[in-house]
């Protein structure tokens, strides 16, 4: 079963959690299955499994993944200006795979599901969930 989430941003870099809409889908569509694929479209964006408690731990990886990429200073930024968001993007990855057990995700307590967007502002990032 395939589903697509629409993801929307607003800033340049921005982590969207995505984790109650994922729970509302597996807990509706997912009881029989065992795990849950999640893909974003797009060659800037990446999907990351991270804690939410701490509204810094967001800016800390945003400000770390600035840090250790540096806009303006990559080849590919003379033909459209966003290489740190595609570097970014590849570093984090675009897909993640959480087990499931009785419609449920099986994320610690800690652990929550975000769309990573490094080339925002975005009206929509599809994100594909594979219930598996």
């Amino acid at each position: 079963m395939r589903y697509t989430l629409s993801v929307s941003t607003t800033q340049r870099q921005q982590l969207v959690d995505i984790t109650h809409e994922l729970r509302s889908l597996v807990a509706e569509h997912g009881r029989d299955c065992e795990l849950c694929a999640v893909y974003v479209q797009g060659a800037t964006a990446a999907i990351m499994i991270q804690e939410n408690w701490d509204p810094n731990i967001t800016t800390d990886v945003l400000e770390c993944l600035s840090e250790l990429v540096v806009p303006g200073k990559w080849l590919h930024d003379k033909v459209d200006g966003n290489a740190d968001a595609h570097i970014k993007a590849g570093l984090i990855g675009p897909s993640e795979i959480i087990p499931l057990e009785n419609g449920k995700l099986m994320l610690s307590e800690w652990q929550n599901v975000f769309v990573c967007d490094f080339n925002g502002p975005r009206r929509s990032r599809n994100v594909i969930v594979t219930l598996i």
